[in-house]
């Protein structure tokens, strides 16, 4: 128990840290997402993802997204820091990672120039990577107590032999009418 209240916001602080990078420095991360996109466009054919991609959004539409999305990245950090469901924000932040490891990976395929500045992507592409892992298995976290699934299936359980003793006890009450 001590050691989720610890470990929770020091995790969630590095989702909360990039949020506000982003929120105070979009351009870089929208030049990011634009470089992604120019390659994932040249890579799928046309009309693929449902034509989302066949016109490339603006630098404007790319610097909200960009801010958008790290407002989002903050609010998810944030409500796991201090335990606000804190597995439902693990997995938000888990799928909003999800297009840092995308963008960073598309890159790293196409990168071909400096090998310290592809070295640099690798490394952020790792530990994006080992923080949404990271987020994964917070989100899986049941701190203990048991999942949905399990108290789905006891409830059915405890159900199913409620029944069948009622069941028998309405049997052997008919059984002792009869004799």
């Amino acid at each position: 128990m001590l050691l989720r209240r610890l470990a929770r916001p020091l995790f969630a602080s590095w989702f909360v840290s990039e949020g506000l990078q982003v929120l105070r420095h979009p351009a870089p991360h929208a030049e990011r997402a634009s470089g992604a996109l120019t390659t994932l466009r040249r890579r799928l054919p046309d009309g693929s993802l449902g034509g989302a991609l066949d016109e490339p959004p603006s630098d404007r539409q790319l610097l909200t997204l960009s801010q958008v999305h790290g407002a989002a990245l903050v609010v998810a950090g944030a409500a796991l820091a201090v335990g606000r469901a804190p597995r439902t924000a693990a997995l938000v932040l888990a799928v909003l990672t999800a297009p840092l490891v995308v963008a960073d990976a598309v890159q790293l395929a196409e990168d071909r120039g400096d090998p310290s500045a592809r070295r640099a992507r690798r490394e952020r592409l790792v530990r994006t990577l080992a923080f949404t892992g990271g987020a994964v298995l917070v989100g899986a976290d049941y701190e203990g107590r048991p999942g949905v699934r399990w108290r789905v299936s006891d409830a059915r359980d405890r159900h199913a032999r409620a029944a069948a003793d009622a069941a028998r006890a309405v049997a052997d009450a008919a059984k002792k009418v009869v004799d």
